[in-house]
Parts: structure tokens; C-alpha cells; sequence
């Protein structure tokens, strides 16, 4: 009969944390340690957000982040438990570590090599709905933008629309596991509180993305290849200049 995992010794997090990330790592070193050993159910969604002081989409992302690394499973209407393999050190990217920027181009370099074929993928594979979907999360970008913000989650967003329309789901695992630190002003702020600049920024992201999207909506696989490599090519050239602004101040 499998265990479930006790919660008592769990205590609110501070708001001022990264509340994602100090969710994972507090459970995952109460995996590493073996005090929940393979096996173990990990309390409910609601026992969690209790537990951690936390909202719904906190411990989902959490979830799927411990899932992506191979500590837990989920099964369908059962909840999720402690793998098998939990006891085997995990492939890990240190989000606190990507305030470097060559950290950063180094993980935009990873993301080229899986997503300019995931987006060719994507331009073969996707269905009616996902088109709509990917058209969605454009929109939902462009909004934000308009609205000020950073756009971060809308960015990731669009990125996992288009691994999901690839209808390989290891695609949409690996961008998972990599979380919104895939997208670098999750931990680099380029322009303070110059919000003209963000936007116009923003504005050349959108572009881009437009592109991206008219490809796989064409269901053109050389485009898609081209417009996501064009994207991502052009954002280590714009993390890279700010590199050598730095070097030079």
C-alpha cells in the first residue's frame, strides 16, 4: 500500500521568494533525503497550496517542474508519487544561476537546437485547434505588451503552443522542465523602469513570433525552421551586445 507523504513539516513561504522554484526545491530535497522514499504520494493540490501558502498555478507549475526532472509521476485521478528513480541526481538548470547573461545565451543556444525543429514539427503536424490555440497565445502576448507588463508567462505561452502542436509530447516536457527560464528577462531586467523601451522591445519579440506563427499556420516546415532559428538567433545577438555594453561600463 503506498504512503502518503506528511505535510506537517512544511511552513508557508515568504512572498518575497521565487515561489515556484522554493516549492520544487523544498520538495524535492524532502525526496533527495529519503525521508519520502519511491513510492510515496505527495499530498493533494489543496494540501499544498494550505501547506506552502501558495496559489493554484504555483503548485501546478511545481508539479510539472518535478515531474520534468523524473522525481515524481502523476497518474490520472490518483494524484502524484515519489518515482522510482527519485534517488538518481537529476539533470537541473539553476534558474538563480541565469542572472549571467553568458548563463543565458548558453540556454538560448540549448533552445535552438530542440525548437527550431519542434516549430517544423508543428508547421506538419498541427491540427485545426492548435492553430487556434497558437493564435491564442499570440494574442494574449500582444495584449500584455499593450498592457505594459513583461510578458513573461504570455511569452512562454506561445512556446508551449507550438511544442504542444508538434503531438510529440516530450517537446512539451523539455520546455516544462526548463520552465520560464527560457525566456532570459525572467531573470535579466534590461531596461529598470523604462517601460518605452520594454515595449518597443516587446514589439520586435511579437514581430517575431508573427512570423513564427504565419509558417506553422501555412504549414511551411522550411519557413518555421527559418522564422523560429531568425527569433532566437536574434536574441542571443541582442543578449550578447548587451554582454559587451556591460564589459565596456
Amino acid at each position: 500500500m503506498m504512503e502518503k507523504m506528511e505535510i506537517a513539516a512544511f511552513q508557508p513561504i515568504q512572498p518575497s521568494r521565487k515561489l515556484t522554484a522554493e516549492v520544487v526545491e523544498r520538495l524535492a530535497a524532502e525526496i533527495a533525503s529519503g525521508r519520502y522514499p519511491p513510492g510515496t504520494k505527495l499530498p493533494s493540490e489543496q494540501e499544498l497550496i494550505a501547506a506552502f501558502g501558495v496559489s493554484r498555478t504555483v503548485v501546478r507549475e511545481a508539479v510539472a517542474a518535478l515531474r520534468a526532472r523524473g522525481l515524481i509521476t502523476t497518474r490520472q485521478g490518483s494524484g502524484a508519487f515519489v518515482s522510482a528513480a527519485s534517488n538518481k541526481e537529476p539533470y537541473v538548470i539553476d534558474d538563480e544561476g541565469l542572472n549571467s547573461l553568458a548563463k543565458v545565451i548558453e540556454v538560448l543556444e540549448l533552445r535552438m537546437a530542440v525548437e527550431i525543429e519542434a516549430a517544423a514539427l508543428a508547421s506538419k503536424r498541427a491540427s485545426r485547434r492548435q492553430i487556434e490555440a497558437l493564435a491564442q497565445a499570440l494574442d494574449v502576448f500582444r495584449q500584455a505588451i499593450r498592457d505594459g507588463e513583461r510578458a513573461i508567462k504570455e511569452d512562454f505561452a506561445f512556446h508551449k503552443a507550438i511544442a504542444a502542436a508538434t503531438c510529440n509530447g516530450r517537446f512539451t516536457e523539455f520546455l516544462e522542465f526548463m520552465g520560464r527560464v527560457i525566456i532570459p528577462r525572467q531573470s535579466i531586467r534590461m531596461f529598470g523602469d523604462d517601460l518605452d523601451k520594454q515595449r518597443h522591445y516587446l514589439q520586435r519579440i511579437e514581430a517575431e513570433h508573427a512570423a513564427i506563427f504565419a509558417a506553422i499556420q501555412e504549414h511551411n516546415p522550411d519557413h518555421a525552421r527559418q522564422a523560429m532559428r531568425a527569433h532566437l538567433s536574434k536574441s542571443i545577438q541582442r543578449y550578447r551586445k548587451l554582454a559587451d555594453s556591460e564589459e565596456r561600463n
